[in-house]
């Protein structure tokens, strides 16, 4: 019996392992990567353009070192690249997911060339619920004789130059290899996340209700002479020049009349 289904499943399918949704699931299948929450349990980071495990194997022994983290799974991509596979004991929305993965390149590839890494889940919205993930792995290859596949860590540096298997590989041997591999746990997670930087998003502040609509006021004639009684001349023209609120061609006049006066 092929075990490498079931081994996929509790460490990858975006569903709680034991419930029902993930027991019924028979094949190994990209869609399952999201839920219908928009969640994931499996967190991709890959380095390629070229292949080159010296430099990736700095953010898996990191993550277990600094983060205290299990290990995460190591695979090879069948095209350019290697991958490492981390799981989740819970889902957790993509954009927080995307959040840490960006802290951990940041944090342990930041030397690195931006556009040798790739990140999933990533938004999409050509993809199913907006949200494009990774190739499932193993999976049948685009070209012949390049298998994508797990591998264990101290195969991971024969694959640079070829970061693929010419035969299709051992299903027993690929459940093996997830079967050693742990989740990380919710509390490993918040530590992480507190660790790196990434704050979890906030609900949207509610916002006042809009005031009532009144129609605009309508401005008032501007006054040719400030109100109230006046019986000082110069006063009332002093007022006049210093009333910003009238025309600049009434303030000029009243400054000229006040020249002449005492």
């Amino acid at each position: 019996m092929n075990r490498l289904p079931s081994e996929w499943r509790r460490l990858y399918a975006p569903t709680v392992p034991g419930s029902d949704a993930t027991a019924q699931a028979d094949l190994i299948d990209g869609t399952q990567l999201v839920d219908a929450q928009g969640r994931v349990r499996a967190l991709v980071l890959q380095l390629g353009r070229p292949a080159d495990w010296r430099t990736l194997s700095r953010l898996w022994q990191g993550v277990q070192l600094d983060l205290a983290w299990p290990a995460p799974a190591i695979a090879v991509s069948g095209k350019d690249g290697h991958q490492l596979w981390f799981s989740l004991a819970q889902p957790e929305p993509v954009a927080q997911a995307r959040a840490l993965l960006t802290a951990l390149q940041a944090r342990y590839l930041g030397d690195v060339a931006a556009a040798r890494v790739e990140l999933w889940p990533m938004t999409d919205a050509s993809a199913p619920q907006g949200v494009r993930h990774a190739a499932v792995i193993p999976a049948e290859p685009d070209r012949p004789e390049h298998w994508s596949a797990f591998v264990a860590p101290d195969l991971a540096p024969i694959f640079n130059d070829t970061p693929w298997l010419d035969l299709p590989p051992n299903l027993e041997g690929q459940a093996e290899l997830l079967a050693r591999l742990v989740s990380i746990s919710p509390d490993e997670w918040e530590v992480a996340q507190a660790q790196l930087g990434v704050t979890t998003a906030a609900p949207p502040t509610p916002t006042a209700a809009p005031p009532e609509h009144r129609p605009p006021a309508t401005p008032a004639e501007p006054q040719h002479s400030p109100t109230g009684p006046h019986t000082d001349p110069r006063r009332f023209l002093l007022e006049v020049m210093n009333n910003e609120a009238l025309e600049m061609h009434l303030r000029i006049e009243a400054a000229k009349a006040l020249l002449p006066l005492p």
